[in-house]
């Protein structure tokens, strides 16, 4: 390599190489990294979820509640699902003309 044109080309060439190499390795190590902190993210709420369940049946068995969380309006059976947006606009209904009603006594046109 006499001309220095020429080696100043294949340096560069190598140059550009290497760096493309190593941000590769970089970029690749990164990835890894993120994909393991998002499994022991992931881990450790599973982990705290499970924790706190367990900490609530105990106190709630230490109180004499029962241990099972279940979620049911009054009058349904626990193994039937509710549907909560139902539910609430329900409650709201009744809310509404409870206070129609209120309105209504204080009034005095019962």
């Amino acid at each position: 390599m006499s001309n220095p044109l020429v080696q100043a080309f294949f340096v560069g060439r190598a140059a550009a190489e290497v760096l493309n190499e190593r941000f590769e390795g970089a970029f690749t190590d990164a990835l890894s990294e993120l994909g393991k902190l998002d499994a022991e993210l992931k881990e450790h709420m599973r982990s705290f979820s499970s924790e706190v369940m367990q900490r609530a049946e105990r106190s709630a068995e230490a109180a004499g509640a029962s241990g099972t969380y279940t979620t049911s309006a009054p009058g349904q059976s626990s193994s039937e699902p509710i549907d909560l947006q139902a539910m609430i606009d329900e409650l709201r209904a009744e809310i509404a003309l409870l206070r129609t009603e209120l309105q209504r006594y204080r009034s005095g046109s019962v």
